[in-house]
C-alpha cells in the first residue's frame, strides 16, 4: 500500500509540485532579469505559458489521483484566478498613485508573489485546520466572503475614487522602521547612507529635506513603499479567497497548489488587464457573482453537516459554474461596453 503524508498525498505528488513551482519561477526569473516594459504580446504570451505549467500539474493529478481530484484542483485554479482580477485592478491604482515606470513593474510583482507564497501557506495551513475543527467555522468563512460580496456589489455603483495610500497602514508602518529617499533610486529597494550622500550632494536635491539618523544606515526608496503596500494589499485579500478557495476543497495541498499556480500567473494577466481594463468592465461583476456562489456553497455544506439535508454541488460542478460566469463576464464586456461621457 502507498504510504500517505499527513496531509493525504504521497510524497511523489508533493515532490512533483515543488519541482513545478521552482522550476517555473527559475525560467520566469531568468527571463525578466532586466528593468523592462512588458508588451501585452509578451504578457499574453507568459499568461499562456503560466495556464500550461497549472494544466501540466491538473493533468497529473487527473491521471494520478482521479478525476475528482483533478476537478477540485481545476475549479480552485480558476476560482482564484477570476477572484484576482479585483485585487490586479488595486495594484493598478496603487502603481499610478506611486508613478512607477512600467519597467519596474515586473520586478515589484515579483516579490510580491514571493511574499504572496509565504502567506498564502500559513493562511492555507491555518483555514484548512479551522474548518476541520466545526462546520460552525465554515458559516463564519461563509460570512466573510458574502459580507466581501456585498461591499464589492456596493463599490461597483460608486464613482471611482483616487486613495490616498501615503495614509495606508503598509506605508505608515514602512516610515516608522526606515527613513525614506522620496526619489527612485534605479530598481532599488533600499539605499544606504552614502548613496543618499551623494544623491543630496547633486544640484537638483539641495532643496530635498529628508530626516537623517545616523543610526539609520538603510532608507526605503517608493519602490519598497509600493512593494509594502501591494503586499499588504494583498494579504487582506487573501481573508477572502483562501475560505473561497477552501469551499471547493478542504486538502490543503489541493487548496495551495490551486491557489499558488493561480498566483504565479498573476503578474503577466497584470499587464492583460492592464491593457484591456477599459474593455473588461463587467468582468469585476463576475467576481460579486461567484462570490456569492461560495457563500451559498460554504452554507450548503455547513447546514448539511448540521442537518443532513443531502443537497451538495459537486466539484464538476462547480467547476462548470465558475468557468460560465467568468465567459459570461467577459462577453457581456465586450457585448455591453460602459459608455464614456463625450
Amino acid at each position: 500500500m502507498e504510504e500517505l503524508t499527513h496531509i493525504g498525498f504521497p510524497i511523489e505528488t508533493i515532490i512533483i509540485f515543488i519541482a513545478l513551482l521552482i522550476g517555473a519561477l527559475s525560467i520566469d526569473l531568468f527571463m525578466h532579469k532586466k528593468d523592462s516594459e512588458m508588451s501585452l504580446k509578451s504578457a499574453a504570451l507568459w499568461s499562456v505559458f503560466w495556464i500550461m505549467v497549472a494544466m501540466l500539474f491538473a493533468g497529473y493529478l487527473y491521471y494520478r489521483h482521479g478525476a475528482e481530484v483533478g476537478s477540485l484542483f481545476l475549479t480552485g485554479y480558476a476560482l482564484e484566478k477570476v477572484l484576482s482580477v479585483d485585487n490586479l485592478f488595486v495594484m493598478m491604482a496603487i502603481f499610478s498613485w506611486f508613478s512607477i515606470p512600467k519597467k519596474y513593474w515586473h520586478r515589484i510583482l515579483y516579490w510580491g508573489i514571493i511574499g504572496a507564497i509565504i502567506f498564502r501557506l500559513i493562511f492555507v495551513a491555518i483555514g484548512t485546520g479551522l474548518i476541520n475543527l466545526s462546520v460552525y467555522v465554515e458559516l463564519i468563512f461563509a460570512f466573510v466572503v458574502g459580507w466581501t460580496a456585498v461591499m464589492m456589489l456596493k463599490n461597483t455603483s460608486d464613482e471611482d475614487e483616487i486613495e490616498d495610500y501615503s495614509q495606508h497602514l503598509a506605508y505608515r508602518l514602512v516610515k516608522k522602521v526606515f527613513p525614506v529617499w522620496p526619489k527612485l533610486y534605479g530598481h532599488d529597494f533600499f539605499i544606504n547612507q552614502k548613496q543618499v550622500n551623494e544623491e543630496l550632494a547633486k544640484p537638483e536635491n539641495k532643496n530635498l529635506l529628508i530626516s537623517q539618523n545616523n543610526k539609520k544606515l538603510i532608507y526605503a526608496t517608493p519602490l519598497f513603499l509600493c512593494l509594502a503596500v501591494i503586499e499588504l494589499s494583498d494579504v487582506m485579500f487573501a481573508f477572502d479567497s483562501v475560505p473561497a478557495v477552501i469551499a471547493i476543497s478542504k486538502e490543503p495541498l489541493i487548496v495551495y497548489s490551486a491557489m499558488l499556480f493561480a498566483i504565479l500567473g498573476l503578474r503577466t494577466l497584470f499587464f492583460v488587464l492592464e491593457a484591456l481594463k477599459q474593455y473588461l468592465v463587467h468582468l469585476e461583476k463576475s467576481v460579486v457573482i461567484l462570490l456569492f456562489f461560495i457563500a451559498f456553497k460554504l452554507c450548503l455544506n455547513a447546514t448539511d453537516h448540521i442537518w443532513h439535508h443531502g443537497y451538495s454541488i459537486s466539484a464538476t460542478m462547480s467547476l462548470i459554474i465558475v468557468l460560465t460566469v467568468l465567459i459570461i463576464g467577459v462577453i457581456a464586456s465586450f457585448l455591453f461596453p460602459e459608455k464614456t461621457d463625450k
